[in-house]
């Protein structure tokens, strides 16, 4: 039975939830309807998240992505909506979506929203040194 576009967004434990880990995602062929003139919109997402106790199940992030498919939305409303659905579903520590939405008008549209997990702060960013290859020292 083929799959079908779905609002279900499943999820899976985190298998390593003492541990702050970035997961990224990208998602090339977001498409939702202009409620103005019901042409087609075509996006990229961007999504990066710290999970808590949950991780997104992928299949069921792609149906729950497909079901945008046919609905009029403007880029801004559209981006919020799948963040807040993204974050009531996981909890997770942090979440950003980014929609790269392609050119309408002569205008591209970019919407970055961001949910932290009240009281969770980033680990400071560790720097680490360039390495140099072997062939590329002299002695």
């Amino acid at each position: 039975m083929p799959s079908r576009p779905a609002k279900y967004l499943e999820t899976f434990p985190n298998p390593t939830p003492a541990r702050d880990y970035h997961i990224h995602m990208e998602i090339p062929e977001f498409t939702c309807l202009c409620p103005k003139t019901g042409q087609p919109d075509f996006a990229t997402l961007i999504l990066d998240y710290i999970p808590d106790k949950k991780c997104i199940e992928l299949k069921s992030l792609k149906l729950y992505i497909w079901s945008y498919r046919n609905e009029g939305a403007f880029h801004e409303a559209v981006a919020n909506r799948i963040l807040d659905d993204l974050t009531a579903a996981l909890k997770p520590r942090y979440m950003r979506l980014t929609a790269k939405f392609y050119v309408r008008g002569g205008i591209f549209t970019n919407i970055v929203a961001e949910q932290r997990k009240s009281g969770w702060k980033p680990l400071a960013t560790v720097e680490l040194g360039k390495f140099e290859s072997q062939s590329n020292i002299r002695s």
